[in-house]
């Protein structure tokens, strides 16, 4: 009895029993809905090895997929007030701030960086979709005047990665002052002569798409990412007509001008490598060779010989001979 009890009923116990499984062990894909490992998932970059839908990454992971191997420093961004119009809806603005910062770890909805990206010395800025949406408000604002201010001391790129909803309802109009701030912000690093590349990711849109977001120098998308400022069915309750579909994803706005390229999150790094050296260290201007005059077809070599031994002999070519006649005439 004892050997049954002792032994056997808990080998039974655990071979029927419920075991518990962690909750991120598998991810669905929101595009096809296939079941996917959490490791095949990270080595895969967060791409559906069935679809290829790009899922969202969080902001360490953006980063350090980015970033050379010997990392990135983050830089310590002013503080703004956080709950200017004491705002409150269901629940208060500062609750809403609270519970963010202590899921995220983050102050606010952006992270600015500087490291190196092949070699190339740049300061990146981040929006964290985790956090509120992403959403653009003073906070928000004043990292990306420090992140350009940063680039324009430094002398490097600057990069910003959007992943957001728009300005953040709950500052009100502080929160739209922000458009027209950030806009100058990346104006200066222009002005500077420094490269100012955007890349886009699911979902840009809102008063961040309609601000800093699209003033890249060169602007790249996701695969698949959602870029625009209002949804499509306000749009079409808007204007009466039908749109076309997917008009709002990264390869409509590719085909129609709207971004630079479209690249695969599996090579955004090469890319975005290829671009800097490009752009930053170019090389030495090449040598300037000067072109050598291409020879004349056959017929206009004989009309040229023969005009050259016409002025030699003191013969009007044909064109004063023509010109003589008609003032005989």
């Amino acid at each position: 009895m004892n050997w049954l009890s002792n032994f056997v009923r808990p080998k039974i116990s655990a071979m029927v029993g419920k075991k518990e499984v962690p909750d991120n062990m598998w991810q669905k894909c929101l595009e096809c809905g296939q079941m996917i490992f959490h490791r095949e998932l990270e080595e895969n970059l967060y791409v559906c090895p069935h679809c290829d839908h790009h899922l969202r990454l969080d902001v360490g992971q953006r980063l350090d997929l980015l970033f050379d191997d010997d990392g990135y420093q983050k830089i310590e961004l002013p503080d703004t007030a956080s709950d200017p119009l004491k705002f409150r809806d269901r629940k208060k603005y500062t609750d809403r701030l609270k519970e963010a910062r202590s899921t995220s770890g983050d102050n606010d909805a952006i992270i600015v960086a500087h490291g190196k990206m092949g070699g190339v010395p740049v300061v990146a800025a981040i929006l964290n979709f985790d956090f509120m949406g992403g959403s653009m408000g003073l906070a928000v604002g004043e990292a990306i005047l420090s992140a350009a201010h940063l680039a324009v001391l430094q002398e490097a790129p600057l990069i910003m990665i959007t992943a957001s909803g728009g300005a953040r309802m709950q500052e009100g109009v502080l929160s739209l002052m922000q458009m027209p701030r950030t806009i100058l912000a990346v104006n200066k690093v222009k002005e500077a002569g420094l490269p100012y590349i955007t890349i886009l990711t699911d979902p840009t849109s809102g008063g961040v798409s309609a601000s800093f977001a699209m003033r890249g120098d060169i602007a790249m998308a996701e695969p698949g990412a959602l870029i625009c400022f209002a949804g499509a069915r306000v749009i079409e309750e808007t204007i009466h007509e039908k749109l076309p579909e997917g008009f709002q994803r990264a390869d409509y706005l590719l085909e129609h001008g709207m971004v630079d390229m479209v690249v695969h999150r599996r090579y955004m790094r090469d890319t975005m490598i290829r671009i800097l050296t490009l752009l930053c260290n170019p090389g030495p201007p090449a040598d300037v060779v000067a072109i050598p005059p291409s020879p004349l077809p056959a017929k206009d070599e004989a009309a040229k010989t023969r005009n050259d031994g016409n002025r030699k002999n003191g013969t009007p070519g044909r064109r004063a001979t023509d010109k003589k006649d008609a003032r005989k005439d």
